[in-house]
């Protein structure tokens, strides 16, 4: 594993949750580096960050000195040489302390890094992966107005020109899109092929003809930014096309199977997050001479939230490592992205209500983890398009 995130005083992090006493030394040193990291660096900031709807200046750049950027990036190129499931790892520990900077992290590793690595020339791996390692972000564009579930139904053209391809067309809900510098951008090069036209692009950020639009204004994970991206006449050489022209479905298919998983264990770090400021809360907070936790109606409500929190982690670990496995996983990265957003969204509600009033204002932790939860049901594929993969998988 990268030396640099292991240089984060692993020694004063906390004990891990139960469900995680089988990780491999190597997997629980960057799990408790990491949360001890995102503990002292982070979660000052998460509130203003919240707030202003804005990552902290300087600290993507903390996010890079401790290697969590380029996890899976080989050392030959300045990254950490390290598996899936420390990137899913380095999600869930950041996540439990602020999900906005697990995503930003999560779209870095499980889908601009790991498309560059499985579809990428060697030219193109020289050309970008050193500086994904070393200090620039990535963002992945495929939805639009039209093609939000319906993926495939995009309308950004690409038409070949003087050897140049040139893309025409609107992004909308771009994660990372105001930080970051390499875009990997779908297009399509015939409308009448459907899926069979779509193309990957690597566009770079000031390319002439692209240009960031509207930053969305969001119900949760507001530092993270989501944004519209534009393309009148981007010309973009053909050694940036990523794949096979007219192949891009594929590569957008499955690394979107992988990016579920790490939702999955954003969700999970949400829901370990709010159960430990539940567990905390009611331990201090005395009602009728008692503390909360003294209950037993509340020590059955958060006896429910640590079974939701320990399945998901088992289903998201479960699909992470059959992943690392060359194993089909399509199955289980479905299963848990969808339980453990639910089980996320739960967990934050349970919170909020153990909470009390202090859980329905801003100076307490718990209502940004509500707000933030219910994007898990939502983004790289709704529950019912997770519900849909699982009956259609059961049935073949």
């Amino acid at each position: 594993m990268a030396a640099n995130i292991a240089r984060v005083n692993a020694h004063d992090a906390p004990a891990v949750p139960p469900a995680l006493t089988q990780l491999a030394d190597d997997e629980r040193l960057l799990l408790d580096s990491v949360y001890e990291f995102a503990s002292r660096e982070i979660r000052p900031l998460v509130r203003g960050m919240d707030e202003h709807g804005a990552i902290a200046p300087g600290l993507i750049a903390k996010l890079f000195e401790i290697g969590v950027m380029g996890i899976e990036i080989p050392e030959s190129y300045g990254g950490g040489g390290a598996r899936f499931f420390h990137s899913i790892l380095a999600v869930e520990a950041l996540s439990r302390v602020d999900p906005s900077i697990g995503v930003l992290v999560d779209v870095q590793n499980t889908l601009v890094v790991n498309a560059l690595l499985r579809w990428g020339t060697d030219e193109q791996k020289a050309r970008y992966l050193p500086r994904l390692a070393g200090d620039t972000v990535g963002a992945y564009a495929l939805s639009e107005a039209g093609s939000g579930s319906d993926a495939f139904a995009l309308t950004t053209r690409a038409i070949e020109k003087d050897g140049h391809w040139v893309l025409s067309g609107r992004k909308l809900w771009i994660t990372n899109a105001n930080e970051a510098n390499v875009f990997i951008v779908f297009a399509t090069i015939n409308p009448e092929a459907g899926y069979r036209g779509i193309t990957a692009f690597l566009v770079e950020r000031g390319t002439t003809g692209f240009s960031i639009g509207k930053k969305e204004d969001k119900l949760g994970i507001r530092a993270s930014s989501t944004c519209e991206l534009l393309f009148d006449g981007c010309a973009v050489p053909a050694a940036n096309v990523l794949g096979e022209v007219g192949r891009g479905y594929k590569t957008a298919i499955e690394t979107l199977n992988e990016g579920r998983i790490g939702i999955g264990a954003q969700m999970v770090g949400l829901a370990q997050g709010a159960l430990d400021h539940a567990v905390g809360y009611t331990k201090e907070r005395r009602q009728f001479g008692h503390p909360l936790a003294e209950f037993q109606a509340v020590q059955h409500q958060l006896a429910r939230a640590a079974m939701d929190v320990h399945t998901a982690r088992v289903l998201v670990y479960e699909a992470a490592r059959l992943r690392d496995a060359q194993r089909p996983f399509l199955t289980e990265a479905a299963m848990c992205k969808l339980f453990a957003s639910e089980a996320a969204e739960r967990v934050s509600s349970l919170a909020v209500n153990l909470f009390g009033g202090n859980g329905f204002v801003k100076d307490y932790p718990v209502e940004k983890l509500y707000r933030d939860a219910k994007i898990g049901q939502i983004y790289e594929g709704t529950s019912n398009l997770q519900l849909q993969t699982i009956a259609k998988q059961l049935l073949s």
